[in-house]
């Protein structure tokens, strides 16, 4: 039979490493949102300014006010829309990861505990002695 080689210690360790390295995860993805933002400001527009009159669109950093773009402004907001969902899905899986990680080694030492409880339990159960031979009326053979 295989044995665990488990150690709760380490692997919180790790999931603390991993933790952190997400929140550099999301700190980089704010990033991206906020510079294609300012490159699609900084982009322009394809009419002279004052004359656009069509709706406004395109990825737009918080506290920053909407403004006409034009066409790299709108294949930047194509491109982040595209990566939105693959972004959250990585957010999600990695969240996922640590917490099922984490469930299943404490599932690993409350197993270990009750396996060890019920191994004293069972050693502190009363033990019965046969008894010896010539006992009990077998003429000194013992148990046959």
């Amino acid at each position: 039979m295989p044995a665990w080689d488990i150690d709760p210690v380490n692997v919180q360790s790790t999931l603390n490493s991993t933790g952190e390295a997400a929140g550099g995860l999301e700190k980089a993805a704010n990033s991206l949102v906020t510079n294609m933002a300012s490159a699609a400001e900084s982009a322009g527009t394809a009419v002279p300014g004052g004359q656009f009159s069509g709706p406004m669109i395109g990825p737009v950093a918080a506290g920053t006010p909407r403004v006409p773009v034009g066409p790299v402004a709108a294949a930047l907001s194509k491109y982040l829309e595209e990566r939105q969902n693959k972004l959250a899905f990585m957010a999600q899986r990695t969240i996922d990861s640590v917490q099922g990680a984490a469930k299943a080694t404490n599932a690993y030492v409350t197993g270990d505990l009750d396996m060890a409880a019920q191994h004293q339990a069972n050693a502190l159960k009363a033990t019965v002695v046969p008894p010896p031979p010539g006992v009990g009326g077998d003429g000194g053979q013992g148990p046959k």
